[in-house]
């Protein structure tokens, strides 16, 4: 006997990262002719990823920050968005980072993994969203990580789901989605 469709809703999912971070920078000081100043910098590089998935066809997102790029914390943003998004079967469209193949990982019952052609990150339209989330945060610059940190959180509440549509909604993956 031949198993039942599955009847719960299929959303298709754009995912990626992306990381956001603060590099000291030394800056011009004015000094007497020939002579260089000396100051200490602390050449530390502090940073967090982004982990985030959009539906295109709505704008809808889920996003979860993490501090590595890894298998580990891929599995927690999978689980994460698999008891989010429990009700639906969640086809989500990701590029071929290591991470996202682990053996490790163990793929939630409701998410569906299609992987994009490698090194063709133009076809994600996730990829708009964080290039408008950039653009956003670093119209200064922040002394500490918790303070950009904190900027980031204050611009992701800015956006609408009709905005993060507008963003990913890109022609070819509206036919595609259509089509399904």
């Amino acid at each position: 006997m031949a198993a039942p469709f599955d009847t719960r809703p299929v959303r298709l999912l754009c995912q990626d990262e992306s990381r956001f971070g603060i590099l000291p920078t030394t800056r011009r000081r004015i000094t007497a002719s020939g002579v260089k100043p000396i100051a200490q910098v602390d050449y530390h590089y502090h940073w967090f990823y982004l982990y985030g998935a959009v539906e295109p066809l709505t704008g809808e997102h889920f996003l979860l920050e993490l501090p590595q790029l890894n298998a580990d914390n891929f599995q927690i943003f999978l689980d994460q968005l698999s008891c989010a998004n429990s009700e639906s079967l969640n086809v989500m469209l990701l590029d071929n980072g290591r991470f996202h193949r682990a053996n490790s990982l163990i793929i939630p019952q409701n998410i569906v993994l299609i992987f994009l052609p490698p090194y063709s990150p133009e076809l994600n339209p996730i990829e708009r969203f964080w290039q408008d989330i950039k653009q956003r945060l670093f119209d200064r610059t922040y002394p500490t990580l918790s303070q950009m940190q904190l900027r980031l959180t204050q611009i992701l509440r800015q956006y609408e789901n009709e905005v993060i549509q507008s963003l990913t909604s890109f022609s070819y993956f509206l036919h595609t989605a259509n089509a399904l």
